[in-house]
């Protein structure tokens, strides 16, 4: 694939590899070297390990050994939430067991983020769950979206709280961004920290038909960090018909200088980056 995005105008635009949809053909502690074989200096992940909240710490010491081994930093990470890829989308919302598994993950998450110098820590909202409540579901959230806040801030980090698509998570309640602004703002206005920043994520975003444009120039201020896949197919750029670069320009003239997360599905991964050029991957 030709480079699509062989002109950055001295663009600081700073990308990182999704190593929790991308390279998931290796086992875990082999994807941070990929990247980096690939030429990327900076990943980012979804909780690794999807059955509990509170993995040994020799597995956690083992990760941080293979990011360090492979010279890649990780730039987000994800709060436990639950079966992710699969069903669930997230555990902060939902009562009973999945709730307390998310608070015994706070300081978990947060702790391996300090240990890494990662400075972003995304909480997904979770389903909707018949027979709850949603106001329930929404204060049960709020309550733990505050306490993660809290974590994250403690350990210099953000917390992010991501709008997805409706098509492919009909349960979820975020799936437009003023949604995700909404919580953002009750979150900080409960803390006091304004830590609690916007994941935009282009390729949900243009899923739900939202103008993705409008939204960037609404919200640009609110993001914290940046997700792009290509639609439809939610592949690598070049794969649909989003102007990604474009789009990614208007940020960085919006003022968002923050990463760039590759979330996207490549059969190869290794094969998949030939739309970004080589000198592009490494970060600044």
């Amino acid at each position: 694939m030709a480079p699509l995005f062989s002109n950055r105008r001295g663009s600081n635009q700073r990308f990182d590899v999704n190593l929790s949809i991308l390279f998931t053909e290796l086992p875990l502690l082999e994807r941070p070297a990929a990247a980096a074989a690939a030429g990327f200096t900076a990943v980012e992940l979804w909780w690794p390990w999807i059955e509990t909240p509170t993995p040994e710490q020799a597995e956690l010491d083992a990760l941080k050994k293979a990011l360090d081994d492979a010279g890649t930093q990780l730039v987000g990470l994800n709060f436990y939430a639950g079966a992710l890829p699969g069903p669930d989308r997230g555990a902060l919302s939902i009562p009973g067991e999945e709730s307390d598994r998310f608070r015994a993950n706070i300081e978990v998450a947060a702790g391996f983020a300090a240990s890494v110098g990662c400075k972003a820590l995304n909480a997904l909202y979770g389903n909707r769950v018949e027979g709850a409540d949603p106001q329930v579901q929404d204060t049960l959230a709020l309550e733990n979206l505050v306490l993660a806040a809290r974590a994250a801030h403690r350990v210099g980090a953000i917390l992010l709280v991501e709008t997805l698509n409706k098509p492919e998570s009909p349960l979820y309640p975020l799936v437009s961004a003023p949604s995700a602004i909404e919580v953002i703002d009750k979150v900080n206005a409960a803390t006091g920290l304004g830590n609690a920043k916007f994941l935009l994520d282009i390729y949900h975003l243009s899923m739900n038909g939202e103008n993705v444009s409008e939204v960037i120039e609404a919200y640009a201020d609110k993001t914290g960090h940046v997700q792009i896949a290509d639609n439809p197919g939610r592949g690598a750029p070049g794969t649909g018909s989003l102007p990604l670069e474009d789009l990614l320009d208007q940020l960085t003239k919006a003022g968002y200088d923050g990463w760039v997360g590759l979330e996207y599905k490549a059969p190869d991964a290794a094969a998949s980056f030939g739309w970004l050029p080589a000198e592009a991957r490494a970060a600044n």
